[in-house]
């Protein structure tokens, strides 16, 4: 049994017959047009684009809000005693609201060219191919950046009321008696 390809066909392909899918006519029509209405299509799709970047910056600002709720639940079932399961779980309230503040610039370096996540930095086209100008991303949300940050320190100040409900802070006088000194004692002479 032999096999063989038939290369005849591809010079007139079946498939060029077909019709072209719903809206493909349209879109392809929209492009030949003149400059107008590209422009005006370039500008609706960078407003379309700023308004996705506005509501995702939005979105992970509320982010540690969000995960708040199954966070105190955590503490609540981890309970009020020193063990490894709440130490755990109070390291992870104080340690990840600190990365997440510190980590917060990662995509950008110091002059606020975007980046990859291996330090190459990108150029505009590849970062936005939507709109026509040069931006940074330091500068454009924050209300959102502050936002994120108040969240992130509620995340860890409801760390910190953990551990002093479990009594790891040195919040009471009792706590700091070694480093007091005794006063002198008061003579008292008797006739």
């Amino acid at each position: 049994m032999s096999f063989s390809l038939d290369y005849s066909s591809i010079d007139h392909p079946k498939w060029k017959n077909l019709p072209p899918p719903p809206d493909f006519a349209n879109l392809h029509a929209t492009h030949r047009d003149t400059k107008t209405p590209a422009k005006a299509a370039t500008a609706a799709g960078a407003a379309s684009y700023a308004a996705l970047k506005e509501k995702r910056a939005w979105d992970l600002a509320i982010a540690p809000a969000k995960s708040l709720p199954m966070q105190a639940f955590m503490l609540y079932m981890s309970g009020g005693g020193v063990q490894i399961f709440s130490m755990g779980i109070v390291l992870m309230l104080l340690l990840t609201p600190i990365k997440n503040m510190a980590g917060m610039h990662a995509g950008t370096s110091a002059r606020g060219v975007p980046q990859d996540g291996l330090g190459t930095q990108l150029t505009h086209d590849s970062v936005c191919p939507v709109c026509a100008h040069a931006h940074t991303r330091r500068h454009r949300t924050p209300t959102p950046k502050m936002t994120y940050i108040l969240c992130n320190l509620l995340t860890l100040f409801v760390g910190l009321w953990k551990c002093r409900s479990m009594g790891l802070l040195p919040t009471g006088t009792g706590d700091w008696l070694a480093f007091e000194t005794r006063g002198v004692p008061p003579e008292i002479s008797f006739p």
